[in-house]
C-alpha cells in the first residue's frame, strides 16, 4: 500500500478488500493492556468490522470499528502469501 488511509471511508474500503485474509492486530485496551492477536477478517458492516480468532485464542471473534483503527488503538497488519504486505 502506497499510502495511509486517512479516512473512515477509505479505511472500510480497505478492509473490504482484504476480508478473508489473515491479519495481525494489536490493541490498546487502556491501562497498559494490549492485545496482540492473529486471526481473518471475517467481515465489514457498516460501523465495524469482525476478526475472526485463531483457535489457539479463548476468544473467538474480536469487533472494532475503523474510527479504532484512524485514532492507531487497533493497528493492523495483512499477511498476503506468508509476507507482512500492508499496514493499516
Amino acid at each position: 500500500m502506497a499510502e495511509k488511509p486517512n479516512t473512515i471511508q477509505q479505511i472500510r474500503l480497505d478492509l473490504e478488500s482484504h476480508v478473508g485474509k489473515r491479519v495481525k492486530l494489536r490493541a490498546n485496551r487502556g491501562r497498559r493492556k494490549i492485545v496482540e492477536a492473529e486471526g481473518i477478517i471475517e467481515g465489514t458492516y457498516p460501523k465495524l468490522f469482525v476478526v475472526k480468532l485463531d483457535k489457539s485464542y479463548s476468544i473467538r471473534r474480536l469487533s472494532y470499528t475503523y474510527a479504532d483503527v484512524l485514532t492507531k488503538t487497533v493497528e493492523l497488519t495483512v499477511d498476503e502469501c506468508g509476507e507482512e504486505a500492508a499496514n493499516l
